[in-house]
């Protein structure tokens, strides 16, 4: 991967999770574990601005973060948007 691309891919994904963060704080209403997503969301964007993380790191992040939110049907969206930004760092070099 080249350092363009993986800088197009790390903005990418610090904007699903900053969207995310923005959508689960104004969030109406109880959520037992906002806290602990709000931090995982945190420690998911200092990963990500270090440069290219690991993605088995990543993907448990999110599914501590996915278990956190819970079924909240209006964090659906964003919650895949940051998935879909995680799983761009796994896809294979075309080609192959």
């Amino acid at each position: 991967m080249s350092g363009g691309e993986a800088d197009v891919r790390i903005r990418a994904l610090r904007g699903a999770v900053a969207r995310l963060r923005r959508q689960l704080a104004v969030l109406p209403g109880e959520l037992p574990d906002r806290v602990f997503a709000d931090e995982e969301l945190a420690a998911l964007d200092a990963m990500v601005q270090d440069g290219v993380p690991e993605v088995p790191r990543l993907r448990r992040s999110l599914l501590l973060i996915a278990g956190a939110v819970g079924s909240v049907s209006a964090l659906s969206p964003a919650l895949t948007e940051v998935r879909e930004g995680i799983d761009s760092f796994s896809e294979l070099p075309r080609g192959r």
